[in-house]
């Protein structure tokens, strides 16, 4: 393995939508209906990831993991969506199915916590979905928390109920 992060560039773009479907039907199909996750394609993530990251570029880091030249993963953290000055917010975390298992997650975990740390942000905040026992066991090993904020929101059509982390000390290692 040849592991490299690094910020995202518009040519990686296709590869993010991808990943990001990918992953999103491994770590989800036990617990969200096929219809719901299959309401995005491959090709409408990449057409969304390529109008947030232009959108969004001055704000927020797009990174990409990279395994002997394939994109294997990536990490999108910017400002928490409810604008509080001191917290980032880490919006996602996406790997190949075939790439968990391999630290790729956790040196995606590190480089956002120290990409929020250097942007003067104390505290961090995500939102996973209930059901993801995986994810959660992966933030909590890193040092995340529970914090009791809880919301539901559509996924294609299908409700999910999401909780939202925490986590206050940016400098430790994850």
């Amino acid at each position: 393995m040849t592991l490299s992060l690094r910020p995202a560039v518009a040519d990686d773009i296709e590869a993010i939508g991808r990943l990001h479907y990918d992953s999103r039907i491994a770590a989800y199909r036990d617990f969200v209906p096929m219809a719901g996750l299959s309401a995005l394609s491959p090709e409408s993530l990449s057409a969304w990831w390529r109008e947030r990251f232009a959108y969004e570029a001055d704000t927020h880091r797009l990174t990409v993991a990279v395994d002997d030249g394939a994109a294997v993963g990536f990490s999108y953290v910017g400002p928490e969506e409810e604008f509080t000055p001191s917290t980032g917010q880490l919006y996602a975390i996406h790997l190949d199915p075939a790439a968990q298992g391999r630290g790729i997650g956790r040196a995606l975990m590190r480089d956002a916590l120290a990409t929020m740390s250097g942007r003067g942000w104390r505290q961090a905040v995500l939102w996973v979905l209930d059901g993801n026992a995986h994810a959660r066991r992966f933030y909590e090993r890193g040092g995340w928390l529970p914090d009791g904020r809880e919301r539901e929101e559509l996924m294609g059509a299908a409700p999910t109920r999401q909780l939202r982390y925490s986590r206050s000390w940016l400098g430790e290692s994850a």
